[in-house]
């Protein structure tokens, strides 16, 4: 039969398209999808994981349809690719959702959105791993879904780290050091817990409880939970739920009377996505808008900072058209999804613009399973995945959220978060979180764009004023001491010496008593608050107990705290913490003295024999100078050579007592007389001041003058049982150990100290300055202190580290030493020695002419200026005077021999001079005006 040309045709058609048809279907039995175009795939499917019915789900369900729409009407991005969103609720449960994860991997997707659930994302995260699918998650913030460990593991959020680091910070804020965490107990709650208790620990803060929860526990469960929380001392709550139940937990605190004044709630960022999407249409909670308000007044919370950008606001506007979405509003997670989509169709359209395809093959591992009725055959790897998941981690874009863009770690850049207040019918912002600066009032947006970095932003870590619990902007203390019958338990040295310090008192019903005891309870009563307390004795009063091992025990918590005179060292600073110091204190050194016997010659001990000397020479030179300069004008510095030499000893000498009788008339006189007084004066008063030394201080005499007479003897030295002395000698003056005796009581530092280092005893003992003192009012003064204080230090009430009371305390001791209570309480125990505010030095040396050479040096300078002035007025006078003139009166001269016959100064023989000195200043004065008077006749007369 004969076949016609278009039949021929039509039938090669059909012919060859069915073999096509076979081909496809054969290849895709082997796991192989094909392009049918090549400009791409038509369609390609992409996954979504999320309960549905959820807090998140609620919100991020819309926005993923929407995105998925978005990105399909934008022909810029993959072009006639379209997406085709296959959605798969996880049902709020771990089981079922792996189930629909599983299921969700058969309908061969290149990337999966989601899921919002840690506990799931662990699972899926290791099968998208072998099936090299991107996983995408917008709500899984698990700080331990690492990269390294999940490679397909892709966070399209912050994680938890980062926003425990945000808590932490707050914490430090307000400086607080322990909180309760309360968390569901899953993957979600206990790893993000975990990073908190990390951050706290850098800050030197800690978690003191973990009150976990089942996910869906009944109030019933919660309540109890919070019961026991509110018997303990921390009354900071951290609170990391899941939004669904989180409100739960708060409805029993209110219930429990746990959101009034002096609680502090945090709230990690689940408690936003319940407020910002809380206005549901189809609500099943029960609780409007305005009763979850009134629940939580006072709240801290963080929520995940997104920039008020402009795409963000078209979002909104989008938001408001969706149809068939069940809240009116939407949280940060709904963005976080919007933007996810985006990320996949970013990156789908560079890889399907590189020219790879979309395919996908089977594991032969897998067909082994076929067997199983799980059908994990059904499951393929996708190829290209390795290549998109690169790709994914390169693309970089400004989203709804902010900007994509992965870091080293594959996690989002710049992770920033809002700090809210809850307050009143609406939540404000009182600060930000930034990696980079920490806390700020100024947004994210501003601190990255100015690349901040921690140092430099570190002065402005500051948030505003926070309305707490009980609407009060007092900030909390953050503790109270526990309801559970537990009082403080106060571990008190039951000494065997000083007992006026601290003691046992088996009548006081405290069963302690003393100084410390004292003070600690005046420190208390001024607390705002009570403190139940019980003293437990350390110590079995027979030795003095080691306090170094009683601050230890307070360390390893054997005791809360300890009272007593323990002494704040460094070494225990490093353990414990120590409150204000209450009493100054620090080593000194106490020796043996005995009085020395006095010599005749004890006065002349005050100077040295220089000093004697020069002394003794100025003397007698001011006394011959004053002579000089009064001898012409004074009539008692006149009369025979041997009683003109009386005169000058008995002036001189009687000036060392101000007692001359002699009076000074001539102005350089009295110049030379009033300086040599001030001399005098200053040598008498250092004379009785060094003389009264030496007969009174100096009749103490010891071998050991300080620490450096003590590093240096080979003596040994005496130090109370239990101090602190022996390593710091030991350790920091190099003492030898051998050196050292340990001594229980007064009683034994008296036989130790007047036995001496010869006969058993010991040459000096090393002690605090309080316990000395009291020392020395029990022996009368007896033994001395030499030296200075060779440490500063103090006693002080010492507590676990951290601890609230520490600090309290310590203002409560201010407070004492402000009002005078402190000094109240230490006259009551202790007296202060008298022998304490003697002279510390047992060594006056006599005082040597170097200390008075500059007032010497003065009164030279004045004696020679003034006979310098006195001689040239001398001779000026002298040059004038002629004793011829005086026998020649009536014979007149001519005028040239009268000038030839006047004397020069060079011609003058030495006997005219002393005659001429000898005479009165009178007589001198009356000659020369008669003189002048001649001379004036003589030139008046003819010639």
């Amino acid at each position: 039969m004969e076949i016609d040309g278009p039949m021929m045709r039509k039938s090669m058609f059909f012919l060859g398209f069915g073999l096509w048809v076979l081909l496809v279907v054969a290849l895709a039995a082997e796991g192989i999808t094909v392009n049918t175009s090549s400009s791409g795939p038509k369609v390609v499917n992409i996954g979504a994981l999320l309960t549905v019915n959820s807090v998140i789900g609620r919100s991020v369900k819309p926005a993923i349809i929407a995105a998925v729409d978005d990105v399909n009407s934008d022909k810029t991005i993959l072009g006639d690719t379209h997406l085709n969103l296959i959605l798969h609720d996880t049902n709020c449960s771990g089981f079922l959702g792996t189930i629909e994860a599983l299921e969700l991997m058969e309908k061969n997707v290149v990337a999966a959105i989601g899921p919002q659930s840690s506990t799931i994302a662990h699972i899926i995260s290791h099968v998208v791993n072998e099936l090299h699918v991107p996983l995408l998650s917008f709500g899984a913030t698990d700080p331990t879904l690492s990269a390294l460990q999940f490679p397909y593991f892709l966070r399209t959020t912050q994680t938890d780290y980062y926003q425990m680091s945000a808590i932490a910070d707050i914490i430090e804020h307000f400086q607080w050091k322990e909180v309760i965490a309360i968390y569901v107990d899953d993957d979600y709650g206990r790893n993000g817990i975990s990073s908190l208790g990390d951050s706290l620990a850098q800050n030197r803060a800690k978690i003191t409880y973990k009150a976990a929860f089942t996910p869906g526990a009944s109030v019933d469960g919660l309540t109890e939970i919070l019961t026991a929380v509110n018997l303990m001392e921390s009354r900071v709550y951290v609170v990391h739920v899941n939004p669904d139940t989180g409100i739960d937990v708060f409805k029993v605190a209110k219930k429990l009377g746990m959101m009034t004044s002096g609680y502090v709630w945090i709230t990690t960022e689940w408690l936003p996505a319940v407020l910002d999407s809380s206005q549901q249409i189809n609500t099943d909670t029960g609780s409007d808008y305005s009763d979850v308000m009134t629940l939580l007044q006072g709240v801290v919370t963080l929520r995940q900072h997104t920039p008020n950008s402009y795409l963000k606001k078209l979002f909104v506007g989008k938001w408001k058209n969706i149809k068939l979405k069940e809240t009116a509003s939407f949280n940060t997670y709904a963005l976080y999804a919007y933007d996810s989509v985006w990320l996949v169709a970013r990156a789908l359209h560079a890889l399907l613009k590189s020219g790879q395809s979309i395919t996908f093959s089977s594991d032969a591992r897998l067909r082994k399973a076929d067997e199983s009725m799980l059908r994990f055959s059904g499951l393929r790897t996708f190829n290209e995945g390795p290549k998109l998941l690169e790709t994914l981690l390169s693309t970089n874009f400004t989203g709804v959220s902010g900007e994509i863009r992965f870091d080293r770690e594959k996690n989002l850049v710049n992770p920033g978060y809002d700090v809210l207040n809850i307050g009143g019918t609406g939540v404000r912002t009182i600060g930000y979180w930034t990696k980079s600066s920490g806390l700020s009032v100024d947004s994210p947006d501003k601190t990255y764009a100015k690349k901040v970095n921690s140092n430099s932003s570190s002065g402005t870590k500051r948030l505003y004023s926070v309305i707490w619990p009980g609407e009060t902007s007092v900030k909390p203390r953050g503790w109270v001491f526990p309801n559970n019958g537990k009082p403080l338990r106060i571990g008190v040295p039951y000494r065997h010496s000083y007992k006026e310090v601290v003691t046992k008192d088996v009548r006081s019903p405290q069963g302690v008593r003393g100084y410390s005891i004292d003070v600690f309870e005046a420190a208390v009563d001024l607390l705002p608050y009570p403190v139940p307390r019980e003293y437990i004795l350390y110590g079995d009063g027979v030795r003095n107990p080691s306090y170094s091992n009683l601050v230890a025990a307070v360390a390893d918590n054997t005791f809360d705290a300890a009272v007593g005179d323990v002494t704040i060292i460094t070494n225990r600073t490093r353990i414990v913490d120590f409150t204000q110091p209450y009493m100054e204190s620090g080593l000194v050194i106490v020796v043996p003295v005995k009085k020395s016997k006095t010599s005749q010659w004890a006065f002349l001990r005050p100077f040295t024999l220089e000093m004697w000397l020069v002394t003794g020479g100025f003397f007698l030179l001011v006394g011959f100078v004053v002579w000089i300069l009064e001898h012409r004008l004074n009539q008692e510095f006149r009369g025979p050579p041997s009683q003109q030499i009386i005169t000058i000893l008995w002036f001189s000498f009687s000036t060392m007592f101000f007692s001359h009788r002699e009076n000074t008339v001539s102005t350089l006189g009295r110049f030379v007389l009033l300086l040599w007084l001030f001399v005098v004066l200053i040598i008498n008063s250092s004379y009785t001041a060094s003389l009264t030394s030496i007969l009174t201080v100096q009749q103490l005499t010891s071998g050991i003058e300080g620490i450096d007479g003590m590093i240096s003897s080979n003596e040994p030295i005496g130090i109370q049982d239990g101090s602190f002395a022996y390593n710091y000698l030991v350790q920091e003056l190099n003492i030898a150990q051998s050196r050292i005796r340990s001594l229980k009581d007064q009683n034994d530092y008296i036989n130790a100290l007047r036995l001496g280092p010869k006969r058993g005893g010991v040459a000096a003992i090393v002690d605090e300055l309080p316990y000395v003192e009291l020392f020395m009012t029990y022996t009368q003064c007896e033994f001395r202190i030499v030296g200075r204080e060779f440490t500063k230090s103090g006693w002080g009430f010492a507590f676990q580290r951290d601890s609230p009371l520490a600090l309290d305390l310590s203002t409560a001791v201010l407070q004492l030493s402000e009002n005078g209570e402190l000094e109240r309480i230490h006259d009551k125990w202790l007296s202060t020695s008298s022998c304490s505010s003697k002279a510390m030095e047992t060594d006056t040396n006599s005082l040597s002419l170097s200390s008075f050479w500059g007032l010497f040096l003065i009164c030279g300078i004045a004696c020679f200026i003034s006979l310098g002035i006195y001689f040239w007025r001398v001779l000026c006078q002298y040059r004038r005077f002629d004793p011829d003139l005086e026998e020649t009166q009536e014979i007149p001269e001519p005028e040239s021999a009268r000038r030839s016959s006047r004397r020069t100064l060079l011609s003058t023989s030495f006997k005219d001079l002393i005659d001429f000195y000898d005479k009165k200043e009178a007589e001198i004065k009356e000659m020369l005006k008669r003189h002048k008077l001649q001379g004036n006749e003589h030139s008046d007369s003819p010639r």
